[in-house]
C-alpha cells in the first residue's frame, strides 16, 4: 500500500490578496484606515446607546451587542494581516490558524444569530406594540442574546474540532489573508469529504434557519404595516426596519456571494475579494448604516460630539 509522504505541519502561509511587493503599502493603509473606521464608528455606537437612557431599549441592546462583535469579528483579521505586511512575514501557526478559523467562524455566526433576533423584536414590536414591554423583557433579552452566543459557540467548535481530524502534507500555502475554513479543508492531504459534507449541511441548518426567521418576522411585518390606515404609522413601521434591512442584506448578500464565487469560480482570489466584503466591509458599514437611517443615534451622536471639543 502506497504510504503518504506527510509530515507534522506546524505552520500555513497566508498568501495575502496579492503578491506583488509595490501593492503592499496601498494594502497596508487601506485595511488600517479600514479597521480604524470599524472600529471607532462601533465604539461610538456602544458609548451612544449606553450613555443615552431613552435607548436602552431591547432593540438598541442587541445593536449595541452587534456593534461589539463586530469589533471583535475585525480584530480576528485585520490585525495579523498588517503585521504580516510589516514584517513581511505571511506565516501562521498552526495553533493560531485553528484559533483563527474558531474566532471568525464564532462571530459569524453570533452575527447571522444576532440579525434573526433583532428581526422578531421588530416584528414584536410592531405586530405587537401592546404587548412589546412584556414580551421583549430584560430576561427574555439575556436569554436570547445567551442563546446567540451557545449556538454559535458550539457550532464554531464543531467545524474547528473537525480539522483537528485532517491531516496535512507539503501544501501549507492559504490563498487568502486570513485562515477560512474551506480553504484549510481543501489543504488536507487526507480524506476531506466528511469535513465538506458537514461544512455545507450544518452551514445550511445554522445560517438557514435564522434567515428563515427574518423572512418570517418581515412577511407579517409587511402584512400589519399594510393594514395601517395612518400614512405616518406606516412610515414610522418601515423606517425603525430600514437600518435592519440594509445590514441583513448587506451580511447575508457578501456571505451567499462568497459562497457562490468558491463553487463557481477555481480563481482564489475571487473568493478573496468577495471574502473582503463578507467579513470586513460589512462591519465597517454597520454604524454608517444604522447613524444615517436612525434619528434616535443621530440625536445621541450629537451629544457625544458636543461634550468632545476638538470636534466642535
Amino acid at each position: 500500500m502506497e504510504t503518504v509522504n506527510q509530515t507534522i505541519i506546524s505552520e500555513f502561509i497566508l498568501l495575502g490578496l496579492s503578491d506583488d511587493p509595490t501593492l503592499q503599502p496601498f494594502i497596508f493603509t487601506l485595511f488600517l484606515t479600514i479597521y480604524l473606521i470599524t472600529t471607532l464608528g462601533n465604539l461610538l455606537i456602544i458609548l451612544a446607546v449606553s450613555s443615552d437612557s431613552q435607548l436602552h431599549t431591547p432593540m438598541y441592546f442587541f445593536l449595541c451587542n452587534l456593534s461589539f462583535n463586530d469589533i471583535c469579528l475585525i480584530n480576528t483579521t485585520i490585525p495579523k494581516m498588517l503585521v504580516n505586511i510589516q514584517r513581511e512575514d505571511h506565516t501562521i501557526t498552526y495553533t493560531a490558524c485553528l484559533s483563527q478559523v474558531y474566532l471568525i467562524l464564532n462571530f459569524a455566526g453570533i452575527e447571522n444569530c444576532l440579525l434573526a433576533v433583532m428581526a422578531y423584536d421588530r416584528y414584536v414590536a410592531i405586530c405587537h406594540p401592546l404587548k412589546y414591554t412584556v414580551i421583549m423583557n430584560q430576561y427574555v433579552c439575556a436569554m436570547l442574546l445567551l442563546f446567540s452566543l451557545f449556538l454559535s459557540i458550539v457550532h464554531a467548535l464543531f467545524h474547528t474540532l473537525m480539522i483537528l481530524l485532517l491531516s496535512f502534507c507539503t501544501e501549507i500555502e492559504i490563498p487568502h489573508f486570513f485562515c477560512e475554513l474551506a480553504q484549510i479543508i481543501r489543504l488536507a492531504c487526507s480524506d476531506n469529504f466528511i469535513n465538506y459534507l458537514l461544512v455545507y449541511t450544518v452551514s445550511v441548518l445554522f445560517f438557514g434557519v435564522p434567515v428563515f426567521g427574518i423572512i418570517l418576522s418581515y412577511i407579517h411585518i409587511i402584512s400589519s404595516v399594510l393594514k395601517m390606515s395612518s400614512l405616518g404609522g406606516k412610515y414610522k413601521a418601515f423606517s425603525t426596519c430600514g437600518s435592519h434591512l440594509s445590514v441583513v442584506s448587506l451580511f447575508y448578500g457578501t456571505g451567499f456571494g462568497v459562497h457562490i464565487s468558491s463553487a463557481f469560480t477555481d480563481s482564489p482570489k475571487k473568493t478573496v475579494v468577495a471574502s473582503v466584503m463578507y467579513t470586513i466591509i460589512t462591519q465597517m458599514l454597520n454604524p454608517f448604516i444604522y447613524s444615517l437611517r436612525n434619528k434616535e443615534m443621530k440625536k445621541a451622536f450629537r451629544k457625544i460630539t458636543s461634550k468632545i471639543p476638538f470636534l466642535l
